[in-house]
């Protein structure tokens, strides 16, 4: 049996409040604990990648570099580790090898010393690029299995997962058992195993979601596990993790005693949940224990962000159909591991299928990809319907996707020009380009003085809407305001006078404001395009005067980072645009009209 010590990575900074508070943690609430957090002696703390990437510069108005660097500063002993999606980076598609390439080298200046590297799919060709770079940089890659229960996933593909991951060059194995489907026995097993056939440490990485954790921790422990990732307390359980201090405190006195301090975790634990109260907006209703995720395999902040597309429809009450339909789409796209981005893919396909009344109704962009081969292998066969819906004749790809891809780099460099020419700015451009431009805009300015009430129903995936509400014709203005615990609608005239109704849920991020009414169509008649899901323009592809026939793409739409495509429904000529990029529509809103 093992007699060492369990190692422990602590995820307070990333993970923990991705998964219970929308990934929205500032930097200036991690900077002030962040020197104790050095002293524990953790095996690593997990700071960067995953969400956050994305969040700081979409909704926090923060540099994602600036707050791996301020930490480095304040923790120079620990390791710092960062979620990492292979070929995605912290994106959201497969990027070029030269942009992976990019990005590893400037993570590793600005001090991430463990990259843990998964793919969605276990696709370990996803993952070569970013595995040899952290190598070619001397740092440690922790090559990571996404843990997953399908008629095609068993416990000898694990180990064999393992073996291919330790033959590629990793320094650790990682189980990423990101919804929490893990058992007890399964997890004895699977450990067992892998320590026979794997000389790796093996890194333990599982979600509290289904209540398990604790018994699948000791089970593991009893089996050798090595490491193992736990949460301070007050951002633990629930979609989060298990608690750092239960670990520390029931392996206290045995041959596996972690060795941290009780006490010293007691003093961060008290600043996090001073903290923790500073984001109480951003907290998902999804809380506790929820045994039914063995069914739906739904990781936690994929649950939130469901919530959130169902309240922009007023259809929160559709959400159990949406839990039911989740499965029913994995089985047709072939079992996909749920972990981003394919939670998110499924999950949104899954909603759409609810929403519209009809299963593929609409596909989105990403599925469209997923089907056809472009996220690579999936686990499973697919749906034929649905891959004939998808491909048509067209082949699917069986190559390693990244191969298909041309260099990004230069064009990424020809597209800033002199503007931005950081390295860092030129990486966050490349993973995000309009996301980008509109932080480096804004990058620098103050903050908003007040967290508006809407705040809560934006999680970190939700799509972005800039845009404040606009004051009311006639001198008035609206503000919203809370009063005993309840959010409300002002609209203050210019006199003084105002009226007050219960604010609505909102759903676009903080500060948007609802979308506006479309245009009636102009009276020389035609037909109008509407919208099919609840989302953001983000690009037109057609303009005025345009011939367009049935099936052709008129724009593309963004929602929970997904694109749809909406297509023409005759055949016609475009007389108006109603709509325009970055424009946020509701369902049935009239983006175009063809006559």
């Amino acid at each position: 049996m093992e007699t060492k010590p369990l190692k422990v990575t602590e995820l307070v900074l990333r993970d923990a409040h991705q998964s219970l508070l929308a990934t929205r943690m500032k930097t200036e609430d991690m900077l002030p604990i962040a020197e104790k957090l050095d002293q524990v002696g953790f095996f690593s703390v997990e700071m960067w990648g995953g969400a956050t990437f994305d969040t700081c510069i979409r909704f926090l108005n923060e540099d994602p570099w600036e707050r791996a660097r301020a930490l480095k500063k304040r923790m120079p002993k620990t390791p710092f580790q960062m979620l990492l999606r292979g070929q995605n980076a912290v994106g959201y598609r497969h990027y070029a090898d030269d942009v992976v390439e990019r990005f590893v080298k400037q993570s590793v200046e600005v001090g991430i010393n463990i990259f843990r590297i998964f793919d969605a799919l276990n696709d370990f060709r996803n993952i070569e690029t970013a595995v040899n770079t952290v190598k070619k940089c001397g740092e440690t890659v922790e090559g990571c299995i996404s843990y997953t229960v399908s008629p095609v996933h068993n416990i000898e593909l694990y180990v064999q997962m393992g073996k291919d991951l330790e033959n590629m060059g990793s320094d650790i194995l990682c189980i990423k058992d990101m919804a929490g489907l893990l058992t007890p026995s399964v997890t004895k097993d699977l450990i067992t195993e892998l320590k026979k056939n794997v000389k790796l440490p093996i890194h333990l990485h599982s979600h509290a979601t289904t209540g398990l954790a604790g018994m699948n921790f000791q089970c593991a422990i009893e089996a050798g596990v090595d490491m193992v990732d736990t949460a301070i307390s007050c951002l633990s359980m629930g979609t989060s993790h298990y608690a750092t201090e239960c670990i520390v405190a029931a392996l206290k006195g045995t041959p596996r005693d972690t060795g941290l301090d009780l006490s010293l975790l007691e003093e961060i634990n008290d600043y996090f949940k001073e903290v923790k109260k500073n984001y109480a907006e951003f907290e998902s209703d999804f809380k506790g224990v929820d045994i039914n995720i063995l069914k739906s395999q739904i990781p936690g902040g994929m649950i939130s962000n469901m919530e959130n597309q169902l309240r922009e429809q007023n259809a929160l009450d559709k959400l159990d159909e949406v839990l039911e339909e989740v499965p029913r789409v994995r089985k047709d796209m072939g079992y996909p591991p749920l972990v981003t981005p394919t939670s998110q893919i499924v999950g949104s396909q899954a909603t759409l299928n609810v929403l519209t009344g009809e299963r593929y109704k609409v596909i989105t962009k990403e599925t469209r990809q997923c089907v056809m081969g472009n996220y690579g292998k999936l686990p499973a066969p697919i749906d034929e319907g649905l891959l004939k819906k998808v491909a048509g004749d067209k082949k699917v790809t069986d190559c390693r996707p990244a191969d298909l891809l041309e260099p990004e780099w230069e064009g990424v460099c020809k597209e800033l020009g002199d503007k931005y020419t950081s390295e860092e700015d030129r990486l966050t451009y490349a993973l995000f380009q309009k996301v980008a431009l509109k932080f480096f805009e804004n990058r620098g300015k103050p903050a908003p003085a007040s967290k508006p009430a809407a705040a809560k129903a934006a999680p970190a995936s939700a799509p972005a809407s800039p845009a404040a509400a606009p004051a009311p014709q006639g001198g008035s203005s609206v503000y919203q305001v809370r009063v005993n615990g309840k959010d409300f609608t002002v609209e203050v005239a210019a006199g003084g006078s105002g009226t007050m109704a219960p604010a609505p849920v909102a759903a676009a991020p903080a500060a948007a404001a609802p979308a506006a009414p479309a245009p009636a169509p102009a009276s020389g008649g035609g037909t109008p395009l509407t919208a099919p899901l609840p989302g953001s323009i983000f690009s037109l592809k057609c303009k005025v005067g345009d011939v367009v026939n049935p099936g052709d793409t008129i724009l593309i739409m963004e929602s929970m980072k997904m694109e749809s495509e909406v297509k023409a429904q005759q055949a016609g000529t475009i007389q108006s645009i109603l709509v325009k990029e970055g424009d946020n529509v509701q369902t049935g809103d009239q983006l175009a009209i063809i006559g």
